[in-house]
């Protein structure tokens, strides 16, 4: 789910793509989507322009914030499902996905190139004399690309991999990482404060762009798999069997609570300081956190 200007987009299964233009009070579908592949990620260069990826290497474009789409890449033979996409300035575009799929545009997502993801490894396998590119054989799946601003960005991957770039995806360098098992998202925060995620419920934070971690009790072992900020220094997290956590200090500590329906969720926006927009098992979802009781939130 992305923002484009003040609609909100949503992609999903079998080519879906869905617009709101109250803030996810409403949603409509869009009429002109050329793919009926689940779609899995979606970014927006401006209020007009965006990009939309997933399964068969597809990958879309729009002009018309979401109204319409074309299809500008589509490689179904690589077999290498793309999971995420990130939307820069100046046109440039990355897609990650399976197998360590790895794609660029310099063109608003007019024409894409792959290149091979060859990371430098982490700073103790560097310190240890480990070469440039030692992860890029076999290729992990890259689940999540998030940016702290335009030039750094970040990588969530499996097998407890974690990466990040200074350069706007130029080059790549790994991260000590805090866990071994997967990871399917990042939230940047402020002053260089960083929000891993993934599996059973685990969750840590960087104060330090991702050198050293603190493990953050999240109450839950469900997968945690999207995440947004919110006003001040509110943090919202959410995943599988209807898990919300919500944060008031920066993602120092998480409040744990869970929709009634515990159905699964994938993404969320902040649509005002105390109210999310979230997709997933049962489509799309506004969340209230206002009032909320730990242990339960609530849909408005």
């Amino acid at each position: 789910m992305a923002a484009a200007g003040p609609r909100l987009v949503a992609v999903g299964d079998r080519g879906v793509i869905v617009l709101s233009d109250d803030r996810g009070r409403t949603w409509a579908q869009a009429l002109d989507v050329p793919t009926q592949a689940l779609l899995t990620g979606v970014c927006f260069l401006d209020d007009a322009h965006g990009v939309a990826v997933g399964h068969d290497e597809v990958i879309l474009i729009t002009a018309d914030a979401g109204r319409s789409w074309k299809r500008t890449h589509f490689a179904p033979e690589a077999q290498r499902p793309l999971l995420d996409v990130w939307c820069g300035g100046g046109g440039r575009a990355i897609a990650v996905g399976a197998y360590s799929a790895y794609v660029v545009s310099q063109d608003g997502g007019e024409s894409w190139a792959t290149r091979k993801f060859t990371p430098a490894p982490p700073p103790a396998t560097r310190a240890r004399g480990g070469s440039v590119g030692t992860e890029a054989a076999g290729g992990y799946h890259l689940n999540r690309i998030v940016s702290s601003g335009d030039s750094r960005l970040y990588i969530a991957a499996e097998a407890g991999h974690l990466y990040r770039s200074e350069d706007g995806g130029a080059s790549w360098a790994g991260l000590t990482s805090p866990y071994a098992g997967s990871f399917f998202g990042m939230l940047p925060l402020a002053d260089g404060a960083l929000l891993a995620f993934g599996l059973r419920g685990n969750l840590y934070r960087s104060a330090d762009a991702g050198a050293t971690w603190a493990k953050i009790p999240s109450g839950t072992v469900a997968l945690l798999d999207g995440a947004a900020r919110l006003a001040g220094h509110g943090v919202a997290i959410v995943g599988l069997a209807g898990v919300v956590l919500a944060s008031d200090d920066g993602g120092r500590t998480f409040r744990l609570l869970r929709r009634a329906d515990r159905g699964g969720l994938s993404a969320v926006l902040a649509v005002s300081d105390a109210e999310l927009a979230a997709v997933g098992e049962d489509g799309a979802n506004l969340i209230s956190l206002e009032g909320a009781p730990d242990g339960a939130a609530t849909a408005p």
